[in-house]
């Protein structure tokens, strides 16, 4: 079965720096897939203005994945850790026992980004943050793992999950296949581009569930680049 999650759907919220769309429940705001997809919370669709950022905050016990798509993001945490993370490019962040951190747009243009949170596998983890370089040449036609905690997948951020985030991108009338182990599902949403999902259309930045299919047919209806969540 595929759950069709339309842009329009989404939960919103805005203020004069954050534009902000949202597949879960956030910050007390309603949203079409309620509070989780298996291990999956938070799925934020986020605009971030130039200058403008998210101040020092903290979290626990979570994964905190950040895709994104236009700009940059400058990260500071209370472990010394610093970096900026480019368009296309992912960084990690596991909260563990906690951690307090800030990511600011500081570029001269606005920035885009996926803001995705998933539950650990357990709690008490060492808190940890890296970032990662993921051309966007080498997902020409191809899913390439991102960030993954299951076996065997190389390549990938690491995260404390079985599950694996997944990216790729898709020429107008290119197809890929991708099997999905009993009992899983997966979570896709297209950064840019529409395609559909077992010849069902998922707009760009919209989303769709996928549940009891042991295999995803994905085709590009116009040139996409798409990422995908393999959870359990």
């Amino acid at each position: 079965m595929i759950h069709l999650v339309p842009r329009k759907s989404l939960g919103h919220f805005q203020n004069e720096w954050l534009d902000s769309h949202f597949h879960f429940h956030f910050a007390g705001v309603p949203a079409p897939m309620g509070n989780h997809f298996g291990p999956l919370r938070v799925w934020n669709d986020d605009n971030i203005r130039a200058g403008t950022g998210f101040d020092m905050h903290g979290h626990r016990d979570m994964e905190i994945i950040t895709y994104v798509r236009q700009g940059a993001i400058s990260h500071e945490d209370s472990l010394g850790n610093s970096g900026r993370t480019e368009a296309g490019d992912v960084q990690v962040m596991s909260a563990g026992t906690g951690i307090t951190h800030a990511e600011f747009n500081r570029e001269a243009v606005d920035t885009e980004l996926f803001q995705i949170w998933i539950e650990p596998d357990r709690q008490g983890l060492k808190p940890r943050w890296e970032m990662a370089r993921f051309p966007k040449s080498d997902r020409a036609g191809r899913l390439v793992p991102l960030a993954s905690g299951q076996p065997g997948i190389g390549g990938a951020l690491k995260i404390h999950q079985n599950a694996t985030l997944y990216g790729a991108l898709l020429p107008a009338g290119a197809k890929l296949r991708q099997p999905l182990g009993k009992g899983r599902g997966a979570y896709l949403v297209p950064a840019s581009g529409s395609v559909t999902v077992n010849g069902t259309a998922v707009e760009t930045r919209g989303g769709a569930a996928a549940v009891e299919e042991e295999m995803l047919e994905i085709a590009a209806t116009e040139t996409a680049e798409l990422l995908l969540f393999d959870v359990g």
